[in-house]
This record gives structure tokens, C-alpha cells and sequence, in this order.
């Protein structure tokens, strides 16, 4: 019989001030096309001399991860094993190493740049701060590295390989990211205000970054936020496919798109690519409770962790915040969430998530 999935705690650092895991009570509003993180004073929880060698992503991830633990209340020799999905890893250094190439004819070449550049830097680091020796792996996987992190986790925790999972997603800004994104067009070209971002009518997303991590377990605390029911990702789907493959999801589960309480849709204000969340919204949800994420957190290959981390927010608060609502529609007691993801017509995903 398989284990039962639970997330015991919630780390997040983002656009918001989620980094204290307030729930959306002092909504940020920004107005430009790319938004980087509210960061917390990571003086608070690392040592400054540490700190001025971490590349931004590892800082952030280390601040969630360690709010992640705090909160699930477990020690650092009970987390059987850290699986992280990032799009870019620290690309940060691997710009500056790069650059120090080239500025220096390849010679005298500091190594620390070298090291931290690479993707799966950022468990390794959680790891050696906590002295955990298990299983550490990263997925990139562009728009559903996170996804894969976690049904990593839910495969182990279900099958008795691991009982505690450290679980995470993260990726940061940096400049030639940006302007790569800007002159292929996947960045709006003019200033979107935040609530106002499904309205725009343009083309491009508002870029953005951030780090959010999870303690996943086999058995339930009092800390509990949800359980993880299910989840399913695919490569490429057609607008007409995604109703029938979210369709066949909830049958799978035994249940039918009535019977979800309230759906989480990733909708980021690109004119080109909305319609797939349409589809849904305006089809077999038009009925259910509706919301969404993306003005909120920016666009990014792992911004599906804030959609994740709202979710799970919204289980254990039992409200949904004005901030996210994007239909009328009103569910009195917040169950079952469905979370539906996408970026740029590929790496669709659906997460379903139910109340401990």
C-alpha cells in the first residue's frame, strides 16, 4: 500500500513579503516588466561572511528552506534527502565566471565562481549546511524543474524509500537573462501594473524570480498544510487537449472538475498564450472557484512554487485572498485544489491537493 504525501511546512521567498510566510495580507504592487524578490535580511539567517560569497539564488533558497524545516519542526539528520528544480541554477556566476574568462585571457581564475555556478549548487550548499549525506539531486527542467522535484519526492516518500524530503524550486534574475528575453520578445515590452496584468493585451510575461521549499513526509504533524494527491506533467498539449487531459486527471482520481473546490491557474498576461488557461476557465471550470498567481510572483521557470506555496497557504487558512480571485465564483470551505500551469504553450502541469 502506498505512503500518503504530506507537506508538513512552506518556505517561500518571492515578489511578496512571503519570506515570514504572511498570507498576502500587504499585497506589493509593482508596475514594470521585470520585478525581482522582496529579500528578507539575510543577516538573520546566515553568517555575513557566508553570505557574501552566495550567489542571490543560493541566499534565498537557504532562507526558505531553513523557514521550511523550522516550521515542519524536524532536525537536520531527519531529512532523508533535498531535491531541487531550477530553470538557470545560479546563473549569475556563470555570467561572471564567463566574463572573468574573457577579461582576464584565462588566466588567474578564482574557483569559487566555477563551483557555484553549476545548477545543482544550490542542494549541495543546503546540504552541507545541514550535514544531510542522502539522496540530493536537481531537475531542470525549464517550466516544470519544480514539478519534477517534487514527484520525485512523492514517488520515494510513497514507495517507503524516504519518510522526510526537503523539496524546492528556485531561480534568479541577472541582466544578460534579461535582455536575452527582451530582444526575443518573451518580456512585455511597456510597464504592466500588477493588477492589471490580464488586461494589458499584449504580448510577453513580467519577468521575475525567487525561492520556495517544502518539507514533504509520510506522516502528518500538526503543522500539516495539505496532502499531495496527485500530479502529472506533458511536454506539449494543444489548447483542446488540455480540458481532456485535466478531464482524464480528476477521473483518475476519482473525481470530476465539480467536485474541485477551487482552481489555481498560472495566467501571466501574455496575449499569445493565455487562451490555454481559457480553456478551462471559460469551459468545464467556468463553475468552480477560480484563481490565479503570476501578477503576483512574476513570470520564471519555477514560479510554479508560489502557485504551490498559495495553495497550500489557502488549505490551511481556509480563505482565499481578493488579491488571487479571478472569477465571481465562491467556494465555502476550500478541500481540493487544482494548481494548472504552462508556459508558452509547453511543459504543462496539474497538481492536486486536498485538505490534511
Amino acid at each position: 500500500m502506498k505512503q500518503s504525501v504530506y507537506i508538513n511546512s512552506v518556505g517561500s521567498v518571492s515578489a511578496q513579503k512571503t519570506f515570514d510566510n504572511s498570507f498576502l495580507d500587504d499585497v506589493v504592487l509593482h508596475n514594470d516588466t521585470v520585478i525581482n524578490v522582496i529579500a528578507p535580511n539575510y543577516k538573520e539567517y546566515i553568517p555575513p561572511a557566508a553570505a557574501r560569497r552566495m550567489a542571490k539564488g543560493i541566499k534565498m533558497s537557504t532562507v526558505s528552506a531553513k523557514n521550511a524545516m523550522q516550521e515542519a519542526e524536524v532536525a537536520e539528520d531527519e531529512i532523508d534527502a533535498i531535491i531541487v528544480g531550477t530553470g538557470l541554477g545560479c546563473i549569475g556566476d556563470s555570467e561572471k565566471f564567463v566574463s572573468d574568462i574573457i577579461d582576464n585571457n584565462e588566466q588567474f581564475l578564482t574557483p569559487t565562481r566555477f563551483i557555484q555556478s553549476s545548477h545543482n549548487t544550490v542542494a549541495g550548499q543546503i546540504a552541507l549546511g545541514i550535514g544531510c549525506k542522502g539522496h540530493n539531486f536537481t531537475y531542470v527542467h525549464s517550466a516544470i524543474s519544480f514539478e519534477s522535484a517534487v514527484l520525485d519526492a512523492k514517488m520515494q516518500i510513497e514507495e517507503n524509500e524516504a519518510k522526510t524530503i526537503l523539496v524546492g524550486g528556485v531561480d534568479e534574475l541577472v541582466d544578460h537573462h534579461i535582455s536575452t528575453h527582451r530582444l526575443i520578445g518573451h518580456i512585455k515590452k511597456e510597464a504592466v501594473e500588477t493588477m492589471s496584468i490580464l488586461k494589458s493585451g499584449t504580448s510577453g510575461a513580467v519577468f521575475s524570480e525567487g525561492a520556495h521549499f517544502f518539507v514533504l513526509s509520510n506522516e502528518k504533524k500538526s503543522s500539516c498544510y495539505s496532502e499531495l494527491v496527485a500530479l502529472k506533467t506533458f511536454n506539449v498539449l494543444s489548447e483542446s487537449q488540455v480540458s481532456d487531459e485535466t478531464s482524464n486527471f480528476l477521473m483518475e482520481q476519482g473525481l470530476t472538475e465539480e467536485s474541485v473546490d477551487l482552481i489555481i491557474m498560472g495566467n501571466n498576461g501574455d496575449n499569445d498564450f493565455d487562451s490555454y488557461y481559457d480553456s478551462l476557465s471559460k469551459g468545464a471550470f467556468k463553475n468552480v472557484a477560480q484563481a490565479y498567481f503570476k501578477h503576483l510572483s512574476g513570470e520564471f521557470d519555477t514560479a510554479s512554487g508560489f502557485g504551490f506555496w498559495l495553495a497550500n497557504m489557502i488549505l490551511k487558512q481556509g480563505k482565499v485572498p481578493a488579491s488571487v480571485q479571478l472569477n465571481e465564483k465562491r467556494a465555502e470551505s476550500v478541500q481540493t485544489i487544482l494548481i494548472y500551469n504552462q508556459y508558452r504553450g509547453e511543459n504543462h502541469s496539474l497538481t492536486l491537493l486536498k485538505k490534511c
